[in-house]
């Protein structure tokens, strides 16, 4: 059982953050709707009810968009640098509740205590980062083929940003799209997981303190609270410009058929099945430790999650001896007990899919090495703790070439070049994130190269997760297309707008064409 000091603590964390209780649910900043049915936020770490809320209806979210729509009218004449200051504020403020935060995103998603405090430091980084953007949208300058013309390109807000988040970074996610959003002119209206809404409530009324502290229009930042009835009434209104998604495949081509369909914007972030290529010049330590990490991180639930270890042969039976031992010592267990390296799965449906892995790979031919299983008794009555598993397996497998989201790595074997194991890595439909572990610079610069690595992000002597805020994150073919947080991805929050300006009493016409009245 979860200790009465954790329990204490949780406790007085949802009391700081005014969520203690509450029956609300869609806002349009400090303005609450608490119509729709009930939706409960439950803890997999110990299978407590958290808190009630309530859905969106549809009559909340006419509520809302109509609010978003008036609100970026004034928004948007906001100087940029201003918008970044209101940023910088809440940055400030997810400092001050960074710890209480980074307790309920534990407690709430079941992710380690570490890993929700950083999860709310990423918000805290994107802020800044988006700051200094506010002071740089910049736009290009170009020569003109007429005389005395000019010519330039600049950035223009879209007007509503819908944002549809997942639960495995419930907060994280949103704040890089809302931050960029927000300096760029833009109102959002966010949609988190349904099955971590009491963290997103949380979030809303830190900024919506921030916003009326500051005399800034109710619909700047607003929510919608439910399941995927509420992300389908986002997706198919043409008056959200931009539809940023985070999730699953399945749920990713929905929603871009959905928005393509009224000629809409999207942005995806979707499934990844993340590999390290392992060679015969590798740090063994750095591999381990890379390896262990990427795969079981979260319980395996980030989207950068290491599914594939591609290993060289001449090394295979070192790295799976080495990766077996490794997995003896984790502990599993309550995530807010920082000796534990690995807490529970989302909830109980998550669990089934991962046991349905487990027997997929044995059927398709696969060698477990590190038996798998669900973990009953104390502690770990929520249902929601396995223990992770490693399986030889091939390439090929259909269930290798799925992404499970559990901490299941399968050991995958190559010979030859760097080539042949940069083919494997490259032979599955998503896109997200690679790794190489390699000390020869021949094989490091083959997989950065056009021939190499076809993610959208590609690592060398690092593992697949951890990416820092200061680059694009996102990736290739199945993965979206996507690409959010740092350097420019502020640019698909704007509208891009070609202008030129004729200085003289004369109208000469592009091409050399002539018409003469």
């Amino acid at each position: 059982m979860i200790t009465e000091v954790k329990k204490s603590r949780i406790s007085e964390s949802l009391k700081k953050l005014k969520v203690e209780t509450l029956n609300q649910g869609s806002s349009t900043g400090n303005k609450w709707f608490a119509e729709g049915e009930v939706l409960v936020s439950a803890s997999p770490v110990d299978g407590a009810e958290i808190a009630q809320v309530k859905m969106t209806t549809d009559k909340d979210f006419e509520k809302v968009l109509e609010t978003a729509q008036n609100a970026f009218k004034e928004w948007r004449m906001v100087p940029a640098p201003q918008r970044g200051e209101v940023v910088r504020q809440f940055g400030d403020k997810l400092r001050e509740y960074k710890s209480d935060l980074g307790m309920l995103v534990s407690y709430e998603m079941g992710k380690s205590y570490q890993e929700g405090l950083g999860e709310v430091q990423e918000m805290i980084d994107i802020c800044d980062f988006a700051v200094g953007i506010s002071r740089q949208l910049h736009g290009l300058t170009m020569h003109s083929e007429r005389p005395g013309h000019r010519m330039y390109e600049q950035y223009h807000p879209l007007g509503v940003v819908g944002i549809i988040s997942a639960f495995n970074f419930p907060v994280a996610v949103w704040a890089w799209n809302t931050a960029l959003a927000w300096v760029c002119g833009d109102v959002c209206v966010w949609k988190p997981s349904e099955k971590t809404p009491l963290i997103s409530i949380a979030c809303q009324k830190l900024i919506a303190e921030v916003l009326e502290a500051n005399n800034m229009p109710e619909g700047v930042s607003c929510l919608l609270t439910g399941d995927y009835r509420v992300g389908e009434l986002l997706t198919h209104d043409p008056r959200v410009t931009l539809v940023s998604a985070t999730g699953s495949i399945r749920m990713g081509k929905i929603v871009a058929q959905a928005v393509a369909a009224r000629l809409g914007k999207s942005l995806l972030e979707l499934g990844g099945n993340n590999a390290i290529i392992v060679t015969p010049d590798a740090d063994m330590k750095m591999t381990v430790i890379g390896t262990v990490f990427g795969a079981v991180g979260t319980c395996g639930q980030r989207c950068t999650s290491t599914r594939r270890l591609i290993v060289h042969e001449d090394i295979y039976e070192e790295v799976k001896s080495a990766l077996v031992q490794a997995y003896k010592q984790l502990r599993i267990g309550n995530p807010l007990d920082e000796n534990n390296h690995v807490g529970p799965l989302i909830d109980t449906d998550a669990v089934k899919k991962y046991l349905g892995a487990l027997e997929k790979v044995k059927k398709e031919g696969g060698n477990v090495l590190v038996e798998g299983g669900v973990l009953s008794g104390e502690g770990y009555e929520s249902g929601c703790y396995v223990k992770p598993a490693i399986a030889e397996a091939e390439n090929h497998f259909e269930i290798v070439q799925e992404e499970t989201f559990a901490p299941i790595l399968y050991l995958l074997k190559y010979s030859g070049g760097v080539e042949n194991a940069v083919e494997l890595q490259n032979g599955v439909a998503q896109g997200l994130s690679s790794a190489i572990m390699t000390n020869n610079l021949r094989e490091a610069e083959y997989f950065l190269s056009h021939r190499g690595s076809d993610c959208g992000i590609a690592n060398v002597n690092i593992g697949t997760s951890g990416a820092e805020i200061g680059g694009a994150f996102g990736g290739e073919k199945e993965t979206g297309g996507g690409r959010e947080s740092g350097s420019d991805a502020w640019k698909v929050y704007m509208r891009r707008q070609t202008n030129t300006i004729n200085y003289t009493t004369e109208l000469p016409l592009a091409q050399g064409i002539k018409f003469d009245l």
